[in-house]
């Protein structure tokens, strides 16, 4: 079966995009087709493996009821603005309606150029690739909205990045591509037009019961919020929150530099291109409430008619931001240590814990899955500083009913994708050796679940397994 396509956004008006087919590589292989993601889309696995399905997933044939295009957005990069962006190196090849009645994008990237390559060559190396799949797929299993991998293929061509490097194509699925960017783009134009008509079109694909532009940006606000207090809850770090990379709809995209927390400490970075820090795990949800800024003031001319009352409408539901943060995240902090009743001292309960592990360094997730099973002590390198804490988390458990420890464990992973990892998956994935890539993702499709024969992939790396920089691969 191959997919059946309803194009909603290739209905929008020509400015939204510019019609672009990918471009065919020279000799496709499969890497890995997602069965279950497959069978939500409707769509026939053997087809998909088959030389037709691989075919498609490459760029080299256009399924029946596509209709592949590049979409147009801007975006704030590191706080620089970018009047164009765009899709430089992906592909809509359209959208389908799932098993549950959702609109679902079908995208290829890594497809080649598009009118938006800004002279990139418009293609993934294998690196990027494999990371995406496993960081996506694994954050789903998360219960953290994102965006899916539904397939990786080889191309059989080498990409010129740093050195020579074999190429590949992931087929990434989503709500949308939809980006705080894209209504900037239409902003910065003063298009009022095509802004009237793409907030119809969010307004009717995600959020139905918003009646207007403002409630269109306090739903977003909030999704955003909620999403980001996800992140901190596993300790996540996108590395590239530019406004062209902020998900209308609050799903995790366009997974570059990312990377989940070893030692935990507030300050974290990771991405290589992040040299200041910008994007570290502790301002995360400060650049959320800037992307968050950015898309109310593109949507100013369609709040209000006066602009002074446009502004004061958009500023108030900006500044809700930090309280549904907040919310959300102690909420997801409590569960962490086995608190579903709520009380005043809590914060400064979960604050003391991360406090002590950042002095410690103590390892993030296996701090808090150490805390489910009973032997928090042996988490911390130095126990004084857990012995310091215990007590009074004990007594707050006390006053909690139910059971916290099956709480804990529902909450706090076993296994994350964690960086060593990664590198070891795609160095061996450089070698045409795709058998470590599987296994990864087969742990980390039950991260809360942790079989005996999977216990290597829950130990935090050795002195000289610490990667302490991830790269963005364009």
């Amino acid at each position: 079966m191959t997919p059946q396509f309803d194009n909603s956004y290739a209905r929008l008006p020509d400015r939204f995009f510019a019609r672009t087919n990918p471009t065919p590589v020279g000799n496709p292989g499969l890497i890995a087709v997602n069965a279950g993601l497959a069978r939500e889309l409707g769509l026939d696995t053997d087809w998909l493996t088959s030389s037709d399905g691989i075919a498609a997933l490459a760029g080299n044939a256009v399924p029946d009821g596509a209709e592949p295009l590049s979409q147009a957005y801007a975006g704030h990069q590191f706080g620089g603005w970018v009047p164009q962006l765009g899709d430089g190196r992906a592909v809509l090849l359209g959208e389908v309606i799932d098993s549950n009645g959702i609109r679902r994008d079908i995208q290829l990237k890594g497809s080649g150029r598009t009118p938006f390559s800004r002279g990139g060559d418009g293609r993934a190396w294998i690196g990027p690739v494999i990371r995406e799949y496993v960081m996506s797929e694994a954050m789903h299993a998360l219960g953290i909205p994102t965006t899916r991998a539904l397939a990786a293929v080889t191309t059989g061509e080498v990409i010129h990045r740093e050195r020579a490097l074999p190429g590949a194509v992931l087929t990434r699925v989503a709500s949308s591509h939809i980006r705080v960017g894209t209504f900037q783009y239409f902003a910065a134009r003063k298009d009022v037009e095509a802004l009237q008509a793409l907030a119809h079109h969010v307004i009717q694909r995600h959020y139905p019961d918003a009646a207007s532009a403002l409630e269109l940006l306090e739903h977003v606000i909030a999704r955003q919020a909620k999403l980001i207090a996800h992140w901190a809850s596993v300790g996540f770090i996108h590395g590239v929150m530019n406004t062209d990379n902020a998900h209308i709809a609050g799903e995790t995209i366009d997974y570059g530099p990312c990377a989940f927390m070893d030692e935990y400490h507030p300050d974290t970075v990771y991405s290589s291109i992040d040299q200041f820090g910008r994007y570290a795990y502790s301002n995360q949800p400060n650049i959320a409430v800037w992307n968050m800024a950015q898309l109310a003031t593109a949507l100013l001319p369609l709040i209000d008619e006066d602009m002074d009352t446009a502004v004061e409408k958009a500023t108030q539901a900006v500044h809700r931001f930090p309280d549904i943060f907040h919310t959300a995240w102690l909420d997801l902090f409590r569960a962490k240590i086995g608190l579903t009743g709520a009380e005043t001292g809590d914060k400064a309960l979960i604050d003391g814990l991360l406090t002590r592990m950042a002095t410690v360094k103590a390892d993030f997730t296996n701090t808090f899955r150490a805390l489910a099973e009973g032997r928090g002590a042996q988490a911390f390198p130095d126990a004084v500083a857990f012995e310091s804490w215990a007590p009074d988390w004990q007594a707050r458990l006390s006053r909690e009913t139910g059971d916290p420890q099956a709480l804990m464990r529902a909450t706090n992973p076993a296994v994350i994708p964690r960086n060593h990892r990664v590198e070891e998956v795609i160095e061996a994935a450089l070698g045409d050796d795709f058998a470590p890539f599987h296994s990864l993702n087969s742990v980390l499709a039950t991260p809360f679940e942790l079989r005996p024969k999977n216990g290597a992939y829950a130990n935090p790396p050795k002195p000289e397994q610490v990667v302490h920089q991830t790269f963005c691969g364009t």
